[in-house]
């Protein structure tokens, strides 16, 4: 059956449907698969947030979408603690359920369409793409905005700390970025997700005063728990930044019954006001990096960028594919770099997010 408007077909591939074949092949290892393709964390929920959804759990009435007060003020509370963010006010946070759903949605949603442009880094989350194709906006890939020539996007992603690089932005790039966007009017969003998973470098947020000039004007931020407090089933997420796109944010996604649940917004709170656990999950990749590194590069492999993220940019100048089929052989799974634009060709993505003895066990392989 012809389903009308259907729009799927408009959309990129699903990137890791391209990856089952190789994952069964991995699968036929005597020891099993060591799967270093996806970024999904494999630690425990913290038990101090598993406790605060546990008390949460008799929630009978509907949440409402702009969140609570205290979730949106544990968020600034710990932009401010962590990341040096100041003058940012609780009606300039929005919960969101999870960042991919609101990196899919935000064009859409603030009414970016046909005709305008959104651009995104060169190399970069496929999601950027897949929401402004959502939304019937051009797409250009390039970390050049000279490359625009006269054209002015609606719409500009960054991405730093990066996925799938590993690349920080030092702070006075991404000044001159947020100065470039404010000349035209341009709204610039921020996927700040890895922001705590730094290892040789430290990250900015854009709305840090250093890069914003104290100004939130033009400018949002997207955060995820996912990662640093391994809740990525909670779905727990927010963005933060122009007081204004936040309202209008709000005012659209009330319309759709776009709500974090009641009990995530408790465990959301309890996550971002406990620094602990977060220092302890840092401290177990930090370990795990280590190793893959090192087992990476006795291998015969270069590693580019990845001074920050949960993954190891990787290299032994060859098609990526090649790669992906080489490890897969060892029982390794990995990413090829063109899931994130033709110029990863020659790169894999390895991530850090699985357990010590599969870690092991991948470096037992790779040697």
């Amino acid at each position: 059956m012809l389903i009308p408007g259907l729009i799927s077909g408009r959309l990129p591939d699903f990137p890791w449907d391209h990856l089952a074949t190789y994952a069964e092949r991995a699968r036929r290892h005597p020891d099993g698969i060591v799967d270093l393709s996806m970024g999904t964390p494999v630690d425990p929920t913290p038990e101090v947030v598993q406790q605060a959804l546990r008390e949460a759990s008799d929630s009978p009435g509907y949440p409402v979408t702009v969140g609570l007060p205290a979730t949106r003020q544990a968020a600034v509370d710990w932009l401010e603690r962590y990341h040096g963010v100041t003058g940012l006010g609780i009606d300039q946070v929005l919960p969101v359920i999870g960042s991919k759903e609101l990196i899919a949605s935000l064009a859409l949603h603030l009414g970016i369409g046909p005709g305008d442009l959104v651009v995104q880094p060169a190399l970069a989350y496929p999601t950027y793409e897949v929401g402004a194709v959502l939304a019937g906006a051009e797409v250009v890939a390039t970390d050049s905005l000279t490359a625009l020539g006269p054209r002015t996007p609606r719409l500009l992603w960054l991405n730093s700390p990066s996925n799938p690089t590993g690349r920080v932005l030092p702070p006075e790039h991404l000044r001159k970025v947020v100065d470039w966007c404010r000349e035209r009017g341009v709204l610039l969003v921020s996927d700040e997700c890895y922001i705590e998973c730094c290892w040789d470098t430290a990250a900015y947020s854009v709305l840090h005063p250093l890069v914003c000039g104290g100004s939130h004007e033009g400018i949002l931020a997207v955060h995820s728990l996912s990662k640093r407090s391994n809740l990525a089933g909670y779905r727990c997420a927010f963005v933060a930044g122009d007081r204004a796109v936040v309202a209008e944010l709000l005012a659209v996604r009330k319309n759709l019954g776009l709500q974090m649940p009641g009990p995530q917004q408790r465990a959301m709170i309890a996550a971002l006001g406990d620094d602990r656990h977060a220092e302890e999950q840092h401290e177990r990749y930090a370990a795990r990096r280590l190793l893959l590194r090192g087992a990476l590069e006795r291998a015969g492999f270069r590693i580019d960028h990845s001074e920050a993220s949960l993954y190891l940019w990787a290299t032994r100048d060859e098609d990526c594919w090649d790669t992906v089929a080489a490890l897969a052989e060892r029982g390794v799974l990995v990413a090829p770099g063109s899931f994130y634009g033709p110029s990863g060709s020659r790169h894999v993505r390895v991530a850090l997010t699985a357990t010590d003895e599969r870690v092991g066990a991948a470096v037992e392989r790779l040697g």
